[in-house]
């Protein structure tokens, strides 16, 4: 019935042509056909919302039918009434822009505007019809495995914005309502709604919309929302990458930290894949993405965000864009229990700005520390900020040391007016924070030591005053981190006693693993290497420090391996006579890909404690070295 009241739209059209009606004429008769429908006569209105439903395939009649209704239609928008005419307002709105040509599509984005900017009521329905072309129809994305489907995807993409600007342009109140509809047309991110990876694709192409908006013609009204909406749509594919069982693991387990695999090593086995899928994106495949749908999804996700803020700084927008990230991080990030990933958009951040946003990242998480007020925020504020000290290439060592200076000071005021004992539960922001500066030196001792001035700073830290107080930091803090930074104390002669560091039970004290037990935070090291696979191969590895990487006090010249940091393989080094090298087994590129349960195994694996007895002492013959390449700290011991 649909499709033979369009063809007698057509024919009345066609006659009105043939006898060359003006415009404004057709105008009058799709108004007509809008009024009739009050009086009964419902034959012309129904015509017309057939007409609408043409869609894919159209003969060049037929287009030049949809485009002319469509015209007419813009003229008439006055005449709309939402009651009346809902059968014919669906239709438009159900429109798929992806369905036709540019003729189409002009005319039909000149009525959703005129829509808009003719009645309040539709703002919402024009704004959600836009949204909602942001993602292909399922049946198009195998034409974006072609060019001409990129063609066609930039073709509509690029009206769709400027007809949300347009509109915003028109209807002031439009730019806040937008940024609502935006977070509601969110996709999904459950692991069952991703199974497919044309859902995983859409996704990408939603969220390359958001940014777009962020950095579009209506930023100032929407800009941060679309920020902080991604940050949080990252945190939640995150959290659902989940290593639960680690918790449980039996701490009497003797393992020490295990580097996953560079992905270096396999990048010539993939060379040609990863060329491919950088140009089309949706060649990934089942079978590449196996079980890992999740992980590969908020590493792309992760590279797009990434991309995004490299465009901001070129633009010289990175200050303001970092403003909102600070914030978002702040309020989310910060306290997200189990993230492991999406604190790296902050690390990358930063890292294009060092001077300003890199700096600005630390003070804040100082002062987090220093003058908070809940535990647990002020302990995750200084675990990130001993990670990101530790770990960020691009801060300079006078920072650094400049930072660590902060941590001393408070801890020593901490000291002064503590007289209690070694408690692990009242005292945990102050040894979180004595584990912090340790940490800290750990990786950069070296470094402070071999800049004079530096050095003269560092010898003036009251940090064997803090060690050596009653409340015992060195029997509760983490002891592969106590038992480094020793070596290295006094390798660099930084403490004037150090004979008096030689404690009973140093490792594997009640009170360490009270300390850590079951109600730590799963992530004492927040910044340790990232192990997804494009974020980290293109983005992160350039400014971080892989532990290998790393000079000690204790190592000689000679003894320095010369490595790039680009090489951060390495077999781990004997404890107790007993190699912990993870084999690697030559793998071809698709089973190179972690899927969950290969990802959970080798989180299960990964601790950053290494267990030797009750009597270990600083100096014996037990040779232990800080991890190589620490994943977040998963031991039952880590805060």
């Amino acid at each position: 019935m649909g499709v033979e009241l369009a063809h007698q739209f057509n024919v009345e059209v066609q006659e009105m042509e043939d006898v060359n009606f003006t415009d404004s004429e057709l105008v009058y008769h799709v108004r007509d056909a809008l009024i009739s429908v009050q009086s009964g006569d419902s034959d012309s209105y129904h015509q017309l919302v057939g007409v609408m439903h043409h869609s894919q395939r159209l003969a060049p009649d037929e287009v030049a039918l949809l485009v002319t209704s469509l015209k007419a239609l813009s003229g008439a928008v006055s005449y709309i009434d939402s009651i009346h005419h809902d059968s014919l307002l669906n239709s438009i709105f159900g429109m798929s822009m992806w369905n036709y040509g540019s003729d189409v599509m002009d005319a039909l984005l000149e009525l959703i505007i005129s829509l808009a900017a003719s009645n309040g009521k539709y703002v919402d329905s024009c704004l959600d019809m836009l949204v909602g072309n942001f993602m292909p129809p399922m049946y198009f994305m195998e034409a974006l495995k072609q060019p001409r489907g990129q063609t066609k995807k930039e073709q509509v993409l690029s009206r769709v914005h400027t007809a949300l600007e347009d509109i915003a342009a028109l209807v002031p109140m439009a730019a806040l309502r937008l940024s609502s509809i935006v977070v509601h047309r969110m996709p999904p991110t459950f692991k069952k709604s991703l199974e497919k990876n044309r859902l995983k694709y859409r996704t990408e192409i939603f969220v390359e919309n958001m940014l777009r908006l962020e950095s579009g013609a209506i930023r100032e009204f929407i800009g941060s929302r679309m920020i902080m909406a991604v940050v949080d749509m990252l945190i939640e594919l995150d959290v659902s990458i989940g290593w639960d069982d680690i918790l449980r693991d039996d701490s009497s387990k003797g393992i020490f930290t295990i580097e996953l695999e560079d992905v270096d090593d396999i990048a010539s086995d993939d060379d040609d894949d990863n060329e491919e899928n950088d140009e089309l994106p949706a060649t990934l495949s089942h079978k590449r993405l196996g079980k890992n749908i999740v992980a590969d999804l908020l590493d792309s996700l992760m590279v797009k965000i990434f991309e995004h803020l490299e465009f901001c700084a070129n633009n010289k927008r990175l200050s303001e864009v970092f403003e909102t990230l600070l914030d978002s991080f702040m309020l989310t990030i910060l306290n997200t229990y189990k993230s492991k990933f999406a604190q790296f958009v902050m690390f990358y951040a930063c890292a294009l700005d060092p001077e300003n946003c890199g700096e600005k990242f630390a003070k804040m998480l100082v002062d987090r520390f220093v003058y908070g007020d809940n535990p647990l925020t002020r302990m995750s504020a200084v675990a990130y900020l001993a990670s990101y000290l530790a770990r960020a290439k691009f801060l300079s060592v006078a920072f650094v040391s400049t930072t660590l200076k902060r941590l001393v000071d408070w801890c020593l005021e901490y000291c002064k007016i503590q007289d209690g004992e070694i408690n692990p539960k009242a005292h945990r922001v102050f040894y979180s924070g004595c584990q912090a500066i340790m940490y800290v030196l750990c990786f950069c001792m070296r470094s402070i030591m071999d800049v004079p001035w530096l050095k003269s700073q560092l010898l003036l830290m009251p940090i064997e005053q803090i060690l050596k107080h009653k409340l015992g930091p060195l029997k509760v803090c983490l002891p592969s981190i106590v038992e480094e930074f020793l070596k290295q104390a006094k390798a660099a002669h930084l403490f004037t006693t150090s004979e008096t560091f030689i404690f009973e039970d140093l490792l594997e004290s009640d009170f360490s693993r009270d300390f850590g037990g079951l109600e730590r935070l799963d992530m004492f090291f927040p910044f340790d290497p990232c192990l997804l696979k494009k974020c980290d191969r293109n983005f992160i590895r350039p400014n971080f420090v892989y532990w290998k990487n790393v000079k000690t006090t204790y190592a000689s010249d000679d003894e320095e391996e010369d490595s790039s940091d680009e090489d951060i393989n390495e077999d781990f080094v004997p404890m107790n006579g007993e190699s912990f090298m993870e084999e690697v087994v030559a793998k071809s590129a698709d089973e190179q890909l972690l899927d969950i349960d290969e990802f959970d195994y080798a989180m299960n694996k990964m601790s950053i404690t290494p267990k030797n007895g009750l009597n270990f002492r600083f100096g014996g013959d037990v040779t232990m070295q800080m991890p190589s390449r620490i994943r977040p700290s998963t031991s039952p011991e880590s805060l």
